[in-house]
C-alpha cells in the first residue's frame, strides 16, 4: 500500500515527537525497556483488549486510533472511540503517577499517523474485518509486531496476503483467537492427538445463530449524514460506498457481507481453529465442503446467514460439520469415545478420559494461559505465538469455504495447497474482492 508524500512527512513529523515521561509513572519498569503500543481501532473489542494490555507492565500504551472520535453503537449501545480510550489509557497510568495525573497517549484518527512512529513496537489492529488485511500489510511493511482481531480476514487471498507481508517482514504476529489460550480447548485437543478417543472421525464446531443487535441499532436504517466526529468515508475504506446509517456500523457491522462474513466468520475464528488443532491439520485444510445450506437475514442493511451448516471433508476422511445447530463449542468424535470443550469447560466419554494424563513422550501443545501476555511473551522473544497468522489464516478459511458454498448452493472441491477450487472459475471468483479506489493489497 503507498503512501504519498504528504502523508509520509506528516507521519514523520509524528514520528519526532515520541511520548517522554519519567521512569517513575511506570514503577521499576522504565518506558525504555518497555514494549511500546497502539491500539488501532477502539470500538468494542479493541476497548476490551487495550484493557487487557494495560494489565501487563511490560507493556506501555502510548496511542490509540480510531475514526470515530467518540459516540454510540457499540455493545449494549455503550459509547466508545479515540478520546474514551485515550482516557482509560491516561487514567490508567495516572494511577500509577506520583501526581496522580498523565496526559502521555496521543489519539489519532488515521492509522498512517500511527504506523509512521518510530518509537511504537507493536500495534493491536481490531477494526472490522474489511480492514484486517490492509492494516496488518501495512503495520508489517513499517517494522511492527502485530496482534490482530479475529477474523483473521474477509477473503482467501486478503489471508493469503498477510501471511505473505507478515513472513516477509519477519514481524511476531497473534491473532485474537483466544481459545487457544483456554487450558480446556488444549486439553481436548491433547487427548485426541494421543489418540485417547481411538481414530478420530467426525468433529462438531457448534457456533452461535441470528444477527442479534449488540449496538442496539438494527431499526436505524435510514440514510443519514454521519454523526460530528465519525469519519465515515474512512470507515468505510476498501468496501463499496453506501449511505450511512447507524445499523451499518459500530458492533453491528458483522451482519454486513461488504465488512464480515456474519457469525460464521464472527465464530469461525475459535471453533473451527481449535477443530483443527485437535485434527493435526493446522497448515492445511478439507478437500471438499459439502451439504451446505443457510437461511439468510431478512433486514434492509443486514444480509449474512442466521442459520447455517456445511460439512468440511479431509483427506483422510474426517469430517467436520460446522452448524448453529450443534452444540457450542467443539466435539471430537472417533471410535472409542468423544471429548468437547468450550470456553471455560470440557467434557469426555467414558468419563475416565477426564483424568487420563498425558505423559511427557506423547504430544503437548502449545501452552498459553492469557493471550495478550503470550503476543508480549513473543515480542520479546521473537518467538511463534500460540495462533499465528499461517494457522490464523488456514482457520478462517474453511468459514469462508463455508459461507461460499452456501452462496452458491452447492458442493465445492477444495485444494488446500494451491488455496483454490478445482476446476471452478466460478467459485475461485469468490476469493477475493475488488477494493474500492484508492486501497489496494
Amino acid at each position: 500500500m503507498k503512501l504519498d508524500r504528504r502523508t509520509f512527512l506528516k507521519t514523520s513529523a509524528a514520528a519526532a515527537l515520541p511520548a517522554i515521561v519519567p521512569s517513575t509513572v511506570f514503577g521499576a519498569e522504565a518506558p525504555s525497556n518497555r514494549v511500546t503500543m497502539a491500539s488501532i481501532g477502539v470500538g468494542n473489542q479493541g476497548t476490551n483488549d487495550l484493557r487487557g494490555f494495560l494489565q501487563d507492565s511490560r507493556v506501555q500504551v502510548v496511542a490509540v486510533c480510531d475514526v470515530m472520535r467518540e459516540g454510540g453503537g457499540y455493545w449494549s449501545g455503550t459509547v466508545r472511540g479515540r478520546e474514551v480510550a485515550r482516557k482509560i489509557v491516561d487514567e490508567h497510568y495516572a494511577k500509577e503517577a506520583p501526581s496522580g495525573t498523565y496526559k502521555g497517549c496521543a489519539a489519532y484518527e488515521l492509522f498512517e499517523d500511527v504506523l509512521g512512529r518510530s518509537d511504537i513496537d507493536a500495534v493491536e489492529i481490531a477494526v472490522p474485518d474489511h480492514w484486517h488485511a490492509l492494516l496488518t500489510v501495512a503495520a508489517a511493511r513499517a517494522g511492527k509486531d502485530i496482534y490482530c482481531q479475529k477474523p483473521l480476514s474477509l477473503t482467501i487471498r486478503e489471508g493469503r496476503a498477510m501471511v505473505e507481508a507478515v513472513t516477509r517482514y519477519q514481524r511476531v504476529f497473534q491473532c485474537g483467537s483466544q481459545q487457544r489460550s483456554d487450558r480446556n480447548f488444549r486439553r481436548a485437543a491433547e487427548l485426541v492427538l494421543n489418540g485417547r478417543i481411538g481414530k478420530l472421525h467426525t468433529v462438531r464446531c457448534g457456533l452461535p445463530s441470528g444477527v442479534p443487535d449488540y449496538g442496539r441499532t438494527a431499526s436505524q436504517c435510514e440514510s443519514a449524514a454521519p454523526p460530528d466526529g465519525f469519519n465515515y468515508e474512512r470507515w468505510l475504506g476498501p468496501a463499496p460506498w453506501a449511505p450511512y446509517c447507524p445499523a451499518r456500523v459500530g458492533v453491528n457491522f458483522r451482519w454486513v457481507l461488504d465488512y464480515s462474513g456474519g457469525q460464521l466468520t464472527d465464530w469461525g475464528g475459535h471453533h473451527p481453529d481449535c477443530a483443527q488443532w485437535g485434527m493435526g491439520t493446522e497448515l492445511t485444510g478439507p478437500v471438499k465442503i459439502q451439504n451446505a445450506r443457510a437461511e439468510w437475514a431478512d433486514h434492509p442493511v443486514y444480509n449474512t446467514a442466521t442459520s447455517y451448516y456445511f460439512e468440511a471433508v479431509y483427506a483422510n476422511g474426517v469430517k467436520m460439520i460446522v452448524s448453529d445447530r450443534e452444540r457450542g463449542g467443539v466435539t471430537f468424535e472417533g471410535t472409542d469415545g468423544w471429548v468437547w470443550a468450550n470456553r471455560g469447560r470440557h467434557d469426555a466419554h467414558p468419563k475416565e478420559l477426564l483424568q487420563s494424563a498425558i505423559t511427557p513422550g506423547e504430544i503437548h501443545l502449545y501452552e498459553s494461559s492469557n493471550h495478550f501476555r503470550n503476543f508480549i511473551d513473543c515480542v520479546l522473544s521473537r518467538g511463534p505465538t500460540v495462533a499465528p497468522v499461517e494457522v490464523a489464516h488456514r482457520s478462517i478459511t474453511i468459514a469462508h469455504l463455508g459461507n461460499i458454498a452456501m452462496r452458491l448452493g452447492r458442493d465445492l472441491n477444495w485444494d488446500p495447497a494451491k488455496e483454490c477450487f478445482v476446476n471452478d472459475p466460478q467459485a475461485d471468483r469468490m476469493l477475493g474482492r475488488t477494493m474500492r479506489s484508492p486501497w489496494t493489497v
